[in-house]
């Protein structure tokens, strides 16, 4: 890996470890986490490296070999204040974690991403591994679930993204050759297995060559619009309701929502429209992954892309493309834009007989469309895997 080979250039010795966390695929259960619903996800066998050694003075000193900066502080003195750049998640992380434990171990290493920023959770997969390291050199032990929402509430907390707990989840419980099926609500899940009757398939991620970020896009707008959707349903209602940042959709019984949708405005109607529909999809994709049915998990993932695009109201003009073109493309079983879905990347569940046609399909008549972004796009195919590990 290129990040040892950086460690030993700077450091002139082995690093001490190389911790490992996978990005994730959300093929259906995407927007619906932070409003405790349900997702289905998978581990893919690509993410991000990081090679570390213990500082025993407490300085944390990384470099990163998709970023030009190297950032460094001290394990007890992080900024208060995120600093605008892509070691607020490292920071963030140290912050939650001295809040529950003695930290007195910092680090030196290289992180290193094995496929471009946007999309794949990038940003919970860099906080994990992280987390990962900083808790091995200091001797402590987390439980996955402890190690779940340190990692969710760096992003809450500390960067301010309003995200749910579907990424960390996925990097963390997932295995391979499993569909991880969780209820955020009460963080039971299951890990069902690829039926033998299955169908192969591997994954196809296919990326824009359009950077995003989380922070500052209309991402947290959308789940204020959630909210503000339950609330209202549940004032016409004549339920209770308590503080707005403690309301999730998930409180509203589907019932409730069939009664009074029209009463709502167009955005919040929407938004809502797409929690109850995208629950429902999850549902029947488990069932249809236990079947070993996937050309339905497939067409319900496409659906939730729909979905996505018309009801959630996201997607860029260059993933709506991709999207377009998937749907289009024989040997795609089901897929959608992954993540955030304001630029980044799509990912698709792909027969693996087609896989060479599907690539050179997709890739001409995306570049058609935008030729400009023939130097920064790309497509990787990729198995499921196993979550964050040393």
């Amino acid at each position: 890996m290129k990040c040892e080979k950086r460690f030993f250039q700077t450091y002139k010795r082995d690093p001490d470890g190389v911790a490992f966390c996978s990005y994730r695929v959300c093929p259906i259960g995407a927007h619906i986490d932070h409003q405790y619903g349900k997702i289905t996800g998978l581990a893919i066998d690509k993410g991000i490296h990081i090679a570390y050694s213990a500082k025993q003075n407490g300085v944390v000193e990384l470099a990163s070999l998709q970023f030009d900066k190297r950032t460094q502080f001290h394990v007890n003195s992080v900024p208060r204040e995120k600093q605008g750049d892509w070691a607020d998640y490292l920071r963030g992380a140290t912050v939650m974690l001295s809040q529950k434990y003695n930290v007195r171990i910092g680090l030196c290493g290289v992180i290193e991403g094995s496929l471009p920023i946007g999309g794949l959770s990038s940003s919970a997969a860099v906080t994990i591994v992280f987390l990962t390291a900083l808790c091995k050199v200091n001797g402590i032990k987390l439980s996955d679930s402890e190690l779940i929402m340190m990692a969710k509430h760096a992003e809450n907390l500390y960067v301010g993204v309003s995200c749910g707990k579907l990424d960390q989840s996925c990097e963390v419980y997932s295995k391979k050759d499993h569909l991880l099926y969780l209820d955020t609500k009460d963080d039971s899940y299951e890990l069902i297995p690829t039926n033998p009757l299955m169908k192969p398939y591997k994954i196809a991620v296919f990326f824009s060559g359009v950077e995003r970020t989380l922070v500052g896009s209309k991402f947290n707008m959308r789940i204020d619009e959630c909210r503000s959707a339950a609330y209202a349903l549940k004032a016409y209602e004549g339920m209770e309701y308590g503080k707005f940042k403690e309301t999730h959709l998930r409180d509203v019984p589907y019932e409730v929502y069939l009664k009074h949708k029209d009463k709502l405005p167009e955005n919040w109607r929407r938004r809502a429209e797409h929690y109850f529909t995208e629950f429902d999809r999850v549902e029947k994709g488990a069932e249809a992954w236990r079947r070993g049915d996937i050309e339905l998990y497939g067409k319900l993932s496409f659906d939730s892309g729909y979905s996505s695009i018309h009801n959630w109201e996201t997607g860029s003009p260059e993933l709506k493309t991709l999207y377009e073109i998937m749907t289009k493309t024989d040997g795609i079983y089901g897929g959608r834009f992954s993540g955030a879905g304001f630029k980044g990347c799509c990912m698709a569940l792909i027969d693996p007989s087609y896989e060479e046609f599907i690539l050179n399909k997709v890739k001409k008549e995306y570049l058609d469309a935008f030729p400009h972004l023939k130097d920064t796009y790309s497509a990787h195919i990729c198995e499921s895997a196993d979550g964050v590990h040393l």
